[in-house]
């Protein structure tokens, strides 16, 4: 076969120079026999478009062009000519082709609709879909946006360790990091693990936030993001929850509430449009297959701007909807923390619109929040959006040593774990706050994708760890 330097078929697709030779390579889609012409769409990842193979089953072997079906890899040499067919512009007419890799009757991605609960058991493959691998560029063009809005905000990207010694929000069960022999352990008179001999000195985890880490970058730099993966052992099966997962946390020093909203506001519209800007044919694929309304909602949380809703304010309006006779599934009252059904009416019946509520009751809430002069509420910030719920939540941080000491204390979290965290209060405290922004929530929203599960490559979630 001729060596014919590889062109991606996104680059394909666009070019007009008809009558050259091409080379591309990628996987089946579609094979279509004749005895006059075969029809090979092939994807090679690059865009959610095929470009169209034609071949002349007389100039190759029958039984060869019999075994090309969906999923196989090839590499195909041929003219670039203007397709005369429907919804192309291009085509390539096949003068050589060579098989890197046939692909059986079992293939598990056959093309037919299969349920994207049957695609989990082979997520090793599922990738190699239409749906998939739209789903992927465009979690590729939300990372590259976050890291591109921040750097022109003046941002500086900082690693926050994966490794910690501290439960940053009590934010329930962690994975513990250790390399002890889980066959002998060595205990005290009380009963409890002897951590001296392990790897760290002490009992580790694998963090839930980076954020106590992000805070004292930004008493350093003034502004920092982290972006990273977290961790939670929690034994949920939602479709909102993973154990794995991708967190986004910005902190600024010297910013309060209401520039904390609008950092919030600003930032997420940024990702949409560029969503909009640069996902098109992946959106549009996504529009007419996952969710008829996806882009038209996108388009609106950039058009519109954010409700700003204090949680009182809140609970006000799901008790008036309770009296006109709406059921939820859980009881309302000040205090209790919303569950997702009260966010979503919020932002899905009432306003209509994404909402960003504040000032919640400081007991349903994490220790380092700013608690505000009526005593009773603290400075959060929860960015609530149509079919997902939560999709951000933020605080302008307690800078009072005092106050601070006292909630850690209230809230009996121990003080040695904490004491390098209580020194930027000691050492030149500031005002400062940030927000969390859970990756895959955003990536479920910008496509339309109904299951958490369905927008990271390789879910980890209660029993589920096998690729």
């Amino acid at each position: 076969m001729q060596t014919i330097k590889r062109t991606k078929v996104t680059d394909v697709l666009k070019s007009k120079d008809f009558g050259t030779l091409v080379n591309v390579r990628g996987w089946v889609r579609t094979h279509r026999s004749s005895k006059a012409v075969d029809f090979i769409a092939l994807n090679d990842g690059s865009t959610i478009k095929n470009v169209q193979i034609v071949v002349d089953p007389t100039q190759f072997d029958g039984e060869l062009l019999k075994q090309i079906t969906t999923g196989s890899c090839i590499s195909v040499n041929g003219e670039l000519v203007e397709s005369m067919g429907a919804g192309q512009s291009v085509e390539i007419q096949c003068r050589e082709l060579q098989v890197y890799g046939l692909c059986g009757n079992d293939y598990p991605m056959q093309k037919k609709g299969q349920s994207f609960e049957y695609m989990r058991q082979y997520a090793h493959l599922r990738l190699r879909t239409n749906t998939f691998g739209a789903v992927m560029r465009i979690r590729h063009n939300m990372a590259m946006a976050i890291h591109q809005y921040f750097h022109e905000h003046g941002f500086f990207y900082f690693h926050t360790p994966l490794i910690t010694a501290s439960d940053c929000e009590g934010a329930g069960q962690m994975f513990q990091v250790t390399t002890k022999n889980l066959y002998d352990l060595r205990k005290d008179e009380d009963g409890k693990i002897i951590y001296d001999d392990d790897f760290f000195g002490k009992q580790t985890s694998l963090t839930v936030s980076g954020q106590l880490e992000g805070e004292l970058g930004a008493t350093a730099l003034g502004a920092i993001y982290t972006f990273g993966p977290t961790f939670r052992a929690e034994n949920s099966n939602t479709p909102r929850h993973l154990a794995e997962f991708w967190m986004i946390e910005p902190e600024v020093a010297f910013i309060d509430l209401n520039d904390l909203m609008d950092l919030e506001e600003d930032f997420i519209k940024y990702c949409v449009q560029w969503a909009l800007d640069n996902c098109q044919d992946d959106l549009e694929f996504l529009n007419k297959m996952i969710d008829k309304t996806l882009i038209e909602r996108l388009k609106g949380i950039v058009a519109g701007s954010f409700v700003r809703l204090t949680y009182t304010e809140g609970i006000k309006i799901l008790e008036e909807a309770v009296a006109k006779g709406r059921k939820f599934e859980f009881p309302i009252s000040w205090g209790m923390d919303l569950a997702s059904e009260h966010e979503r009416y919020l932002v899905e019946e009432y306003f209509k619109k994404p909402v960003i509520m504040t000032d919640y009751p400081k007991e349903i809430k994490a220790f380092y929040m700013k608690i505000n002069e009526d005593g009773k509420t603290v400075q959060g910030t929860d960015v609530l959006f149509p079919q997902i719920g939560e999709i951000i939540g933020g605080s302008v941080r307690e800078e009072d040593y005092d106050k601070l000491v006292a909630e850690i204390e209230d809230r009996h979290i121990p003080m040695k774990d904490m004491w390098w965290y209580l020194d930027t209060r000691k050492y030149g405290s500031c005002p400062h706050g940030g927000f969390g922004l859970g990756f895959e929530r955003l990536i479920l929203f910008v496509t339309g994708m109904q299951n958490i599960r369905d927008v990271i490559p390789f879910p980890r979630t209660p029993k589920t760890a096998e690729f």
